[in-house]
């Protein structure tokens, strides 16, 4: 019986090391449908990572956005930031690593002693001697429950919702970026438009002063001209005041100073591309927010199995050895030598539900990550579909705006016309310029609009992110600290 009875006994320590009492982990179910709503102008993915995972903007073809993209990443603080909090999870995974592995100390302990005369129960010696001590101790928890190994699942879990969080955290501004950007360009066309229609009204005021100075035309035209000019003007510098907040903002995000930092101003169109959307279903593996939700559910649930380690016996093995004497001379020699060996045992008897509230507490933190991971999908596809909505409706209504701005133009000319040949008053010639103006403007803003839309389409589905990713979050600190690194150069 003794032969077979510590095999048997090891087997059954290996055995319970290889147990955590942690639930199965199933993601928790969302409704998913089959495929998107809204019908638009969009591409499916085939695969549904086609968006480039290094550069999603440069799809739009400007070269200053890319440059300005290319800045953020480099120096952007809340991006900075974000990287230092994903290198405090994984130093945390390493922490908590550690205890899959026995504690190794070591302490030299030389010192002067004196005893008190008056010492009770003092049993003679002398009053003044040495004392040397050189030992070592060497513990390990055989984590029999699986405490140990859930709390390092739960910290990984946890890194690599960081990771994701990071990941989120650089889309978001990439996607503020361009959107900032894609509003700067749509005011510079704005600008344009009111620049022209300051020399056209210009001439016109002109045009009314000829005519006044002629006898042709009463005071009222004249003053109804320089009130039109006058406007213009007004919308012009308003427009020039809106774009200086968005140029600034743009600063603070690519990590510049706003009082040394400038746009040029550029009108050239840019093109909406096409965005492979890809089924509902590949959402889930788009999505930052989604896979760090996801990880979170999964980092809750290890917890349960740490509560749950709490309620049966910590076992450590312990060794403590080292040498002792009252002379520093041969103090490394056999007769100095002590040591002690064998298991700590720890069950708590009485912890007034301590234990019990743990528990209940990390089950319900458990629950609570999972209807937050549901929420985080059902508002993942609610923004797909707002913004193919968007895209779809923008594209119709900027089509039927265009005909309007068409239209509204026609009628200044034709008013013009009729105003030097005497046949309308200058009345009509405001009311007409005043309609196409507003036509025209919102032909800009509309095209601006699908701008918008379109980057928050992209943002809604991932950017160039895939949840491959997060196989790397459990790698070493030291690639952190490399991407910091690299992305401070």
């Amino acid at each position: 019986m003794v032969k077979y009875g510590i095999p048997a006994l090891l087997a059954s320590v290996v055995a319970l090391s290889a147990c955590s009492l942690a639930p199965q982990y199933r993601v928790p179910p969302t409704p998913i449908a089959a495929q998107y709503r809204t019908v638009g102008p969009w591409t499916t993915a085939q695969p549904a990572d086609r968006i480039d995972r290094n550069g999603w903007w440069k799809m739009y073809g400007d070269a200053q956005l890319d440059d300005l993209e290319a800045r953020l990443l480099a120096n952007n603080t809340d991006l900075r930031a974000a990287y230092a909090h994903y290198a405090q999870a994984q130093a945390f995974v390493a922490q908590v690593e550690s205890g899959l592995y026995p504690s190794i100390s070591a302490s030299a302990v030389p010192q002067r002693d004196r005893q008190s005369d008056n010492r009770p129960l003092r049993a003679g010696g002398p009053n003044d001697y040495n004392s040397v001590t050189l030992g070592g101790e060497i513990n390990y928890d055989l984590d029999l429950w699986g405490r140990v190994r859930d709390s390092v699942v739960a910290g990984k879990d946890e890194a690599q919702a960081t990771k994701a969080d990071l990941a989120s955290v650089r889309l978001s501004l990439q996607v503020q970026l361009a959107d900032s950007y894609f509003r700067l360009r749509g005011l510079d066309q704005q600008t344009e438009l009111l620049n022209e229609t300051v020399m056209a009204y210009a001439k016109a005021l002109q045009l009314t002063q000829t005519l006044h100075n002629s006898g042709i035309v009463s005071g009222l035209d004249v003053s109804r001209a320089q009130t039109q000019l006058s406007s213009a003007k007004s919308q012009l510098s308003q427009n020039l005041a809106q774009r200086a907040l968005i140029e600034h903002a743009i600063a603070v995000l690519v990590g510049t100073s706003a009082s040394e930092f400038s746009l040029p101003s550029q009108t050239a169109v840019i093109a909406l591309p096409a965005i492979p959307t890809g089924l509902p279903s590949t959402l889930l593996q788009r999505r930052p927010d989604v896979a760090a939700a996801e990880r979170r559910v999964a980092e809750a649930n290890a917890k349960i199995g740490v509560a749950r380690a709490a309620y049966f016996p910590d076992i450590t093995l312990s060794l403590q050895g080292g040498v002792q004497s009252a002379a520093y001379a041969g103090l490394v020699s056999a007769p100095n030598l002590f040591w002690a060996i064998g298991p700590q045992l720890v069950q708590y008897v009485f912890d007034g539900g301590y234990r019990r509230a743990e528990l209940d507490s990390a089950k319900a933190a458990t629950e609570e990550a999972g209807e937050l991971y549901r929420g985080v999908v059902l508002s993942a596809f609610q923004q797909v579909e707002d913004n193919l909505a968007l895209l779809s409706y923008l594209g119709t209504a900027l089509s039927e705006q265009r005909d309007a701005a068409n239209a509204a133009q026609y009628s200044v000319d034709l008013a013009l016309r009729q105003y030097r040949q005497g046949t309308v008053g200058y009345l009509d010639v405001v009311q007409a310029q005043t309609v196409a103006l507003d036509a025209q403007r919102s032909v800009l803003d509309i095209q601006t609009r699908q701008l918008s839309a379109n980057v928050q389409l992209l943002h809604a589905l991932g950017g160039g992110w895939s949840s491959d990713e997060l196989a790397q979050a459990a790698a070493a600190p030291a690639l952190v600290a490399t991407a910091m690194e690299r992305n401070a150069n």
